[in-house]
């Protein structure tokens, strides 16, 4: 039996909402993941500004970002935080900064909003955030259920795009959440 090497959650690390100035170190954290569909920098910084309330970054001791969760309520479903995009710099991933960034986010709109559901989309080959997501739920005493929200063929053809075929997108839908 093989387990995976953890670190320990790293103290100095510190959680808090999203500033403007952190746009362009959020996209550079999107961009140094290898995994995550980079937007415009402009977006990041739209993005900090307009959807800072729900949306965290993770500071080194330095004030440094070194990872994020952007997210925002579902407008059809004001109690629902869909999980746009999380990052964690190389640096300081596998010590829990993406969990604790997911819980920090979520304590804090829970705060605001009263309790709540939580969404995001991954991709089949992503096991890295399906372990985010089902260690969430089972910190929150939370179920996850799981449906395509999009299939590939939703997402433009290779020949528009120039790049390769993109995977569907799984929805999962996780609640009800506790603090």
């Amino acid at each position: 039996m093989t387990t995976a090497h953890v670190t320990p959650p790293r103290a100095d690390v510190t959680i808090g909402p999203a500033q403007v100035t952190d746009g362009a170190d959020l996209w550079r954290l999107a961009r140094g993941s290898g995994e995550l569909d980079v937007n415009s920098p402009y977006s990041y910084l739209l993005w900090c500004r307009d959807f800072a309330a729900t949306t965290a970054v993770a500071r080194d001791a330095s004030g440094r970002p070194v990872g994020f969760v952007t997210g925002y309520l579902r407008p059809d479903a004001p109690r629902t935080l869909f999980v746009w995009q999380v990052a964690v710099d190389d640096s300081h991933r596998g010590s829990g900064v993406a969990g604790r960034l997911l819980d920090a986010l979520s304590a804090r709109v829970a705060a605001e909003h009263g309790p709540l559901r939580l969404e995001a989309t991954v991709t089949p080959g992503n096991a890295p955030s399906d372990r985010l997501f089902r260690s969430f739920a089972r910190r929150h005493g939370a179920t996850v259920t799981q449906e395509v929200l999009f299939p590939s063929a939703a997402f433009p053809d290779e020949s528009a795009t120039g790049t390769a075929g993109h995977e569907p997108e799984v929805l999962y839908r996780i609640g009800p959440v506790t603090p």
